[in-house]
């Protein structure tokens, strides 16, 4: 058994190095020049020859190999990850806005699948699952130190199926069992209303391949209903991101020059290194979803709403409109997801999604794990901000890419709440309604009308001079963007 364990290890060598050599032949994958970690191969081409021979029971190669590609990108940081055929098709269909499901965003916590926010009008949404919530169970499977991949695939499956998820909400006593039936969750990417006359109300519930479309046919609409719009709200609360094209087209939306930079990233190789501005090129491929949108767009006084559920694509535009003075950014400082996923295509039907870039503001503000911080700090209800308790951030998840001048620790740092805290808001939230964003108790969109109007505005607790009004927005203020450089060499 001895010589065959041996073979099998000399096999896994021979594989897994030439597998090596062939990425470092690619500028992405590795540094020209840097030597293979020969004794580190070998250790893996045993445990897979030791698997292979001593294992219970016999292991398909392709399993094997698919669960250390697996494991060893997911080790990097929560958003990267190895797509498998079904996973690498139900990333695709979520890009295209639709898929089949309950409709819930989910993160990990201490091995745990916490939900981060559940989608407007799905199954989640109304069977009252709420931010904050830990999943605990997968139809009676235990999902303790299950990958979010693994958990979404669970959740997944045909339309009309059932799947139970078990629910334990921090502050109640005993878990709760509720059986969803699943769909075909579409998700509408943009809602727009004018709240009352003079006063719009524009939502991009997260940005796919169709939200540009989307936001010139509903700013049409509004204009096309009221030509003079006093004030446009643009909410991007509970966001969590999407594609950059998408957030780089609904800036250049509301700038007032196409040269304007929306966004830069900064990585390790030299195509990392990038700013994109608010030319057509940037967001669209073909044509100019954007052509012809209402003049008023480029100077209507703007206030854009965000939360912590805020991530990703939406704290691109949040952050943008907010260093050219273009918005007022209201609400509370959002999640901090501010790194760039890069699509690695390895054959047909799978790839890997590897971080590859942090995002910076116009002005260089970094966004990973900092967020947003708003102008204007307003509580959801003026009870206060309930759920904010609740919320996990970017910067709580476990092997979080770190900040600019973070200590780089695998440790997330807690949630900005007390026990206390989060017991209180679950017990005020217990019979409380969601709240619709839109609607006619929607406080923070309440607050932003308000200011529009000149009147004082209820900030948040411990914010001073709560009843000065905030100053207007300045529109189209000119920004210059620090020059790019390259990581220093290690």
């Amino acid at each position: 058994m001895g010589m065959r364990a041996k073979h099998f290890g000399l096999v896994g060598v021979g594989v897994l190095v030439g597998v090596a050599a062939s990425f470092q032949l690619s500028a992405h994958a590795q540094k020209a020049g840097a030597p293979l970690p020969l004794d580190e191969l070998r250790q893996l081409a045993d445990v897979y020859g030791l698997i292979k021979t001593d294992y219970v029971e016999p292991v398909e190669d392709k399993k094997l190999l698919s669960e250390a590609i697996g494991g060893m990108v997911a080790s990097l940081d929560p958003h990267s990850v190895y797509l498998d055929p079904k996973a690498f098709r139900d990333m695709r269909e979520a890009v295209q806005g639709k898929f089949v499901g309950v409709g819930v965003e989910i993160s990990n916590e201490d091995g745990y699948i916490k939900v981060v926010s559940p989608i407007e009008d799905t199954p989640a949404f109304k069977a009252g699952i709420k931010p904050g919530d830990l999943i605990t169970r997968i139809d009676n499977v235990p999902v303790r130190n299950m990958s979010s991949d693994d958990a979404i695939k669970r959740m997944r499956g045909k339309v009309g199926s059932k799947v139970t998820l078990t629910i334990a909400r921090p502050g109640e006593d005993k878990p709760w069992v509720v059986p969803i039936a699943r769909q075909e969750i579409r998700v509408v990417s943009v809602k727009a209303k004018m709240v009352e006359p003079g006063y719009a109300w524009l939502r991009i519930s997260q940005f796919q391949e169709n939200t540009l479309d989307e936001l010139a046919k509903k700013t049409k609409e509004l204009y096309a209903e009221q030509p003079e719009i006093k004030g446009l709200v643009l909410d991007l609360r509970n966001d969590p991101g999407g594609l950059l094209p998408g957030a780089i087209g609904v800036s250049a939306a509301f700038l007032p020059q196409p040269n304007q930079v929306i966004v830069s990233t900064r990585g390790q190789v030299a195509d990392a290194n990038q700013a994109f501005y608010g030319r057509r090129e940037f967001y669209a491929q073909r044509g100019d979803p954007l052509a012809g949108l209402p003049a008023g767009l480029k100077s209507v006084p703007m206030v854009v709403l965000v939360n912590g559920g805020s991530a990703s694509a939406s704290e691109i535009v949040a952050g943008a409109l907010q260093d050219y003075q273009r918005a007022i950014v209201m609400g509370s400082r959002t999640f901090g997801k501010g790194s760039v996923q890069t699509l690695r295509q390895l054959s047909s039907d799978t790839a890997i999604k590897l971080t590859t870039a942090r995002y910076y503001t116009p002005k260089g503000r970094p966004i990973q794990a900092t967020g947003i911080e708003p102008d204007l700090r307003v509580d959801e209800s003026a009870e206060g901000d309930l759920l904010n308790a609740l919320r996990v951030r970017e910067a709580d998840l476990q092997r979080h890419l770190a900040a600019e001048g973070e200590k780089k620790d695998t440790a997330p740092r807690g949630q900005n709440s007390s026990l206390a805290q989060q017991q209180r808001a679950l017990a005020l939230l217990k019979d409380r309604k969601p709240i619709e964003f839109g609607g006619q108790d929607d406080f923070q969109l309440a607050q932003a009308i308000r200011h529009f109007k000149g009147l004082p505005v209820q900030l948040a607790e411990g914010v001073p001079d709560a009843d000065k009004p905030a100053p207007a927005p300045l529109p189209g203020a000119e920004q210059k963007l620090p020059e790019l450089k390259a990581p220093p060499k290690k």
